[in-house]
This record gives C-alpha cells, structure tokens and sequence, in this order.
C-alpha cells in the first residue's frame, strides 16, 4: 500500500545511497533524498524544517559517521527520526530508548542482540554520479538470502550455515555472490540451483527495509502526529554545540558557507571581543535565571522575535530565509529568543533576583565608574568651562 502523501517534499528528509534508489524512493512519498549521511548532516539538514527524517545510508571507515549527538539534537527540535537497513538500523538499535524510531528486521537483529558487529551492513559502493550502486553483499543480505534459500528448498540445513559462515569470513569489500559461492565450495546441482534461486526468488533485505521506513516516516509526515518521545537530555553538551556552530551552514538562495567561514571573518573584525562579551553575558544570565526558575511567557519571546525581524528588514513570510542565512534552525532561534527574553527579564527584576539586588542607578553607576564616562560627566560639572578667546588679529 502506498504511504499518505506528506505535504511538501522537505517535509520528510531521506539520506539514502546503495540500499535503495532515490527514484524509488521519491515514488514511495514526495521527499527530499540527500546522500548517505555523515557526521554533521543531521544538523545541517535541519535548516530545511523537515517534521521527519529517515535516515537509511551512512558514511564510515575513513569519514566521520553521524553522531549520535545529532539525532538527539533534531528530536530535542521535535523532528521525528527513523532508521532502518544499514547506518539507520544501527543508530536506532543504540537510540530506539530514547525516541528513535527503528524499522524493519536489521534493526530488530541489531536490537535483540542476533547480530552485533557494524560489519554485518557494510559494502563497497559507488559514488553518486553511479547512483551509489552496490558493488559487494552486506552480510545481513547473506543471512536473509540463506534463510529464504532454506525455507525454498534451494538449501539444506548445514549448506545455509556454510553461505553464512564463508560470508562472515570475507571482508566486506571482497564478498560478492561469485566469491561467495566460490569459498562454499558448492557442489554444482546445489551452485546451480543456488544461482537461478539469486535470479528468481532471492530478497534485498536492506532495499525492503529502506522501503518499510520511508514508508513509516511518510504515514507520520502525512497524520501530523506528535513525535515520537524524545530524550530527557536538558540540552545539548558544549562540545555538540560547538561542533554544530562549526559544522553547521549559512544558506542563502543556492550559495552556502560552512558556520567555521563566518566565524573567521566575525573574528577578524575590530568589535569582535565586545560583541563576544555581549553574548556570553547574555547566555551567562539566561542559563541563570532558568536555574531560578524563570520562564518567558510565549508574547514575550514572540515580541523580541519581531523586533529581530525588522532590525534584519525582513517580513515575516521571509523568516525561513532569515534564519537559513544565520544557521539557525527552530529550535535555536526558540532557544535564541527564549535567552534575549531571559535576560530582560533578570534586567527587570534586578532588584529582586538577589538578595538586595542592584538598582538600576547603581548599575548605571558602576558600569559608568568602569569604563570612564563617570569621570567625564564629573569633570564637566566641577571644572570651570574654558574662557572664549577671540581670535587675535594680524598685524600689519
């Protein structure tokens, strides 16, 4: 049965490579496909709002894979996130306690604790200009494959095993069907059979699972359901953090900018440490009085939202913009405005946040005392103004 159809296509996200095509794929649910994940994608792609992402196909070995820190952030954000079949089924499998949605047989064995090594999903593929097509076996395609084998009466009891078994003995880069057959040593009615059973009757596991979770992340896209519960975590850690400033993206129509080359160029410029300073004040009190107990109300950080908007000159309509070009998702802008409102709300309250707090007179007093302007303004009042002169004439 075909899944409900979700309004738009960055609705639902879909990192995808060799488990299955992004023709297929789109043809299951309107969805945006981006290639196999990697560390820091997760992030990036919540600059474009999804409500659910599908995460399928992974990069590993000698690239950073997604880290666990990012699908936590985006269900902190309140996407929903599902895995299945290769990278997607082994995240889920670690994460599925704590809201993670996990889909189909792979991750089930991963759960359950029937297969245990990152191997068991691993395959050499091509690039995206082939369309990522797979080049070896997964292992877990092996078990499948032997198990149906069996169940058809392709294989005996012991030959399955032996499939399994010499699977499990190759490296994943080396384990193609002929090498496969090659190290079971066959005889040849059964290697016959085997290979018409591979034409005819055999099962992609990963492909079926891939679908099963597109297919999932499109029923929910489609029924506005709440997500799934996310984890209790209170924030994210200053690592994750900073490694999503750096790694995030400014976007801006079709041109992007990695979050570290905006940095510099911040960095570089001559207000660089005030303008650090007024941000670390303000998330030094923000993250205070939350630990006091203060919470803005929702007209409070709507109105600093729409005082921002016109200090940008944008229009409402043009919030996505606005916040693509800073690397802002939804939730960090919340989190944005939520501090701004924070802080003047402990400005306000001064008096009170502590005990026998500041005035503002005083506050005025000491910052003035600080950085001069206190000296200026008495020296004008206690010393004498200078004498007008008139300017003396030449003479001749």
């Amino acid at each position: 049965m075909r899944a409900a159809r979700p309004s738009r296509a960055e609705d639902l996200i879909v990192f995808l490579g060799p488990s299955l095509s992004a023709r297929e794929a789109r043809a299951i649910a309107p969805c945006r496909v981006l290639p196999p994940a990697r560390q820091g994608d997760l992030w990036r792609a919540l600059s474009l709002s999804p409500r659910a992402i599908a995460l399928v196909d992974g990069v590993f070995h000698r690239v950073p894979s997604v880290w666990h820190r990012e699908i936590l952030a985006a269900m902190r954000a309140g996407v929903a996130v599902f895995g299945a079949a290769s990278m997607g089924a082994l995240r889920a499998s670690e994460l599925w306690t704590l809201g993670m949605v996990g889909v189909g047989r792979i991750f089930a064995w991963y759960r359950d604790g029937t297969i245990r090594d990152d191997a068991e999903v691993a395959l050499l593929h091509a690039g995206p200009e082939l369309g990522h097509r797979a080049f070896t076996v997964p292992l877990v395609n092996v078990r499948h494959s032997a198990a149906l084998a069996r169940g058809a009466g392709v294989l005996v009891k012991g030959e399955a095993r032996r499939l399994v078994a010499r699977g499990a003995s190759l490296h994943y880069q080396d384990r193609t069907w002929p090498a496969l057959l090659e190290a079971c040593g066959f005889g040849e009615e059964t290697r016959v059979r085997f290979e018409a059973f591979l034409k005819n009757g055999n099962e992609d596991l990963k492909a079926c699972d891939a679908r099963a979770c597109i297919e999932a992340a499109a029923r929910f896209v489609a029924a506005l359901a709440p997500p799934p519960p996310s984890c209790a975590v209170n924030g994210e850690p200053s690592l994750a953090r900073r490694r999503r400033l750096l790694e995030g993206e400014a976007r801006w129509r079709a041109h992007t900018a990695r979050g570290s080359r905006v940095l510099e160029r911040l960095e570089r410029r001559a207000g660089s440490p005030a303008l650090s300073e007024r941000g670390l004040t303000r998330a030094l009190i923000a993250a205070w009085a939350r630990e006091q107990g203060l919470v803005p109300a929702r007209d409070q950080v709507e109105a600093i939202e729409r005082a921002w908007l016109v200090r940008h000159g944008t229009r409402p309509a043009r919030r996505a913009e606005l916040l693509a070009l800073c690397g802002l998702d939804a939730a960090q802008a919340r989190r944005l405005f939520e501090e701004e409102a924070l802080l003047r709300m402990a400005l306000d309250n001064a008096e009170r946040m502590v005990s026998d707090g500041p005035s503002r007179l005083e506050a005025l007093a000491s910052q003035a005392r600080l950085e001069g302007s206190w000296a200026k303004a008495a020296r004008a009042l206690l010393l004498p103004p200078p004498r007008h002169r008139p300017p003396r004439g030449r003479k001749r």
